[in-house]
């Protein structure tokens, strides 16, 4: 299947005939992608909500449609400026190959600002020659065969879409469905489901007129509780998403709490009694600086003076010492003299003696008289405690000083740490806003989560329930259908569903295989870090993925990043593509959401050229910006252009060629 040509007319933002050639270009090369840029509001939804109406008319899944009915939605996609004379129209064509040739088919759908009998007009052109009435009438199951709606979001879809798919552990039941559709599972269901309606028949053919009433009663209640049991997934579903939001809003009430000084305000005392701490702290250090400045240590300010002094004290100390050991030694002498004197020794050698003794003493004296007169006058004492403390004292009282002057900083530190704190604290006031919407979003949260239990609970009953009626009525066919011939069937019925199961499984089995294998290449080809994946599994229950390492160990989902889970979501969505065969375009609205620079490139390069024959990107200008173009038109891999140009004041949108660079 290849999309040809969308034409809008009077459709949503786009006034008048807009036609967009969508066919990719095989010539000597490939190129798939049909770019589309426009900006948020511009009409890149609307051309997929085209896409998809022209399809599928009052059973298309569009984006604005929401819980109106098909005549008030057709209503409201009508431009408001369209001319009175005029209608809405929508034309899609597209190729396809039927009987091994390729046959053009164009749909197209128009209807007036208020439709009659709440629909619109369809018609199939065939070959682009004569219409095709019949086709027209059993068009739903014509595109039912060729693109089930089932599958279409698998095909068609958005990034808010692939978000999501990202963010749950297990995907909603729409994709469950989708997969199990793409993947011909849901074939044995269905024959499965048709061998308990033919058991029904068979069963009330055999039955008298009482067990026909018996066993209608126990068909009747069996077909309540699947209402029921129905009915309580939907509601299950949508508590889930009450729950979901409410959980949300948790979040950010808590992140409120904390971006706005909540948890500041609820420290608010443990602060004060730190701050209260540490200024009691920081006085006491200031109190011993005081005590240093009271003692010696002032005397560090004028350690070379101190020097000085104990220099001349000491110098002092040995004139003084040289004075009293002349004093000395000129008493000695004399008494020497005297007792040589004494002795009788000739004069020459006394004179000698003294000649020498002068001399002696004559040093002394010259080395005393060219000393300055002393001043200083310091004892001994003094001299030794200036030089103890010159030598221990002055280092002590710096040590110590410079010691609480750091601890004084540190401390003045934490202070104006814990005052900035105690300022971005919110207000009493505003702190219990705060708490008070916290409180509200948990109490929320919890009653969400027991309606949520209480209804989950409540479906397990049902199936529970469902179990036993039918095992009612297997028990009533034991014992009361007595043709042999009824009973045959009804044992063969029995067998092929036990076949059927068992053939479901091999084959969920075989195609999971599969698909396990093409969405772990594709994951592996997307990411930029290929050695975080070696294994993609796929639960064959709940189709949930599970990725391992290299080493065989569970790689947890919250571990991946928000563009490695998106890419995670489009890997798998190509794997299915890839393992189901269908040859069908693919629709991508804004593509590129939430992932950074390399994560960009990769999808740029790898994903867009290679997703499908036929790619179309609708894309702002944030997504597939200058260098994403740039890239796609060096891969050679766009075919056409165009940009839709969005008028503010006439709010009308137009195409034109080309892409915004």
């Amino acid at each position: 299947m290849i999309f040809l040509e969308l034409v809008l007319q009077n459709f949503g933002p786009y006034l008048g005939r807009q036609v967009i050639n969508l066919r990719p270009e095989t010539d000597e090369n490939t190129r798939p992608i049909i770019l589309i840029g426009g900006m948020n509001g511009g009409g890149k939804t609307t051309l997929m909500d085209a896409i998809r109406l022209a399809l599928y008319g009052s059973r298309a899944q569009c984006s604005t449609r929401g819980n109106l009915s098909y005549n008030d939605f057709l209503t409201q996609s009508v431009n408001r400026n369209t001319p009175p004379t005029e209608k809405a129209r929508i034309e899609l064509a597209f190729e396809v190959i039927q009987d091994d040739k390729p046959t053009i088919l164009r749909v197209v759908r128009y209807w007036e600002k208020e439709p009659k009998d709440g629909k619109d007009t369809l018609g199939i052109l065939v070959d682009e020659e004569w219409p095709d009435k019949a086709l027209a009438n059993t068009w739903d199951e014509y595109i039912e065969n060729l693109l089930p709606l089932g599958i279409s979001n698998l095909f068609l879809f958005d990034g808010e879409q692939v978000k999501e798919l990202a963010e749950l552990d297990t995907p909603p039941p729409l994709v469950v469905g989708a997969i199990q559709s793409l993947l011909g599972l849901e074939l044995s269901e269905r024959l499965s489901a048709d061998l308990d309606v033919l058991v029904s028949r068979k069963r009330k053919e055999i039955a008298s007129a009482k067990e026909l009433a018996t066993l209608e009663e126990i068909e009747q209640k069996l077909n309540v509780q699947k209402d029921e049991l129905e009915a309580a997934t939907q509601e299950v579903g949508s508590l889930q998403n009450k729950l979901e939001m409410a959980e949300k809003k948790q979040r950010e009430a808590s992140e409120k709490f904390l971006y706005e000084g909540g948890k500041l305000a609820s420290d608010r005392n443990r602060l004060e009694k730190q701050k209260d701490h540490f200024t009691t702290q920081a006085e006491k250090t200031r109190e011993a600086l005081r005590e240093l400045a009271a003692g010696s240590f002032p005397l560090t300010l004028i350690s070379p003076l101190l020097e000085q002094a104990k220099c001349q004290a000491e110098k002092e100390s040995r004139q003084q010492q040289k004075k009293i050991a002349r004093d000395v030694l000129v008493e000695r002498d004399y008494r020497l003299l005297n007792y040589i004197a004494e002795l009788s020794l000739v004069s020459e050698q006394l004179d000698k003696i003294k000649f020498f003794l002068d001399q002696e003493n004559q040093q002394l004296e010259e080395e005393i008289a060219n000393n300055e007169s002393p001043w200083l006058l310091a004892e001994l004492e003094e001299i030794k405690e200036l030089d103890n403390f010159l030598n221990f004292g002055i280092n002590t009282a710096k040590f110590r000083a410079k010691e609480k002057l750091e601890e004084l900083e540190n401390l003045e530190i934490e202070i104006d740490a814990l005052d900035r704190q105690i300022a971005t604290a919110a207000s009493p006031e505003a702190y219990q806003q705060l708490q008070d919407a916290v409180r509200e979003a948990n109490n929320a949260v919890a009653k969400a989560q027991v309606a949520h239990e209480m209804a989950t609970r409540r479906c397990e009953e049902l199936m529970r329930a469902i179990a036993k009626t039918k095992k009612e009525l297997a028990d009533y066919s034991e014992d009361n259908i007595k043709l042999k011939n009824n009973q045959h069937i009804i044992a063969s019925v029995a067998k092929v569903q036990a076949t059927l199961k068992l053939f479901r499984e091999k084959l969920t089995l075989k195609k999971l295989n599969k698909l396990e294998i093409e969405v772990t290449e594709c994951f592996r080809y997307l990411l930029h870090k290929s050695d975080l994946v070696h294994r993609v599994a796929i639960d064959t229950q709940t189709f949930s993925l599970s990725i391992y390492d290299p080493q065989g160990q569970p790689v947890p989902k919250h571990r991946l990043s928000a563009g490695e889970k998106q890419l995670l979501a489009i890997a798998f969505l190509w794997g299915l593509a890839r393992v189901a065969g269908h040859h069908l375009p693919v629709a991508i609205d804004t593509p590129l959401g939430r992932l950074d620079s390399s994560h960009r490139q990769n999808l740029v390069e790898r994903y867009f050229p290679s997703a499908s024959h036929q790619v179309i990107l609708l894309s702002t200008d944030t997504e597939v910006g200058k260098t994403e173009a740039e890239r796609l038109r060096e891969l050679d891999a766009i075919a056409h252009e165009y940009l839709l140009k969005y008028d503010t004041s006439d709010r009308q949108t137009t195409v034109v060629p080309g892409y915004f660079w």
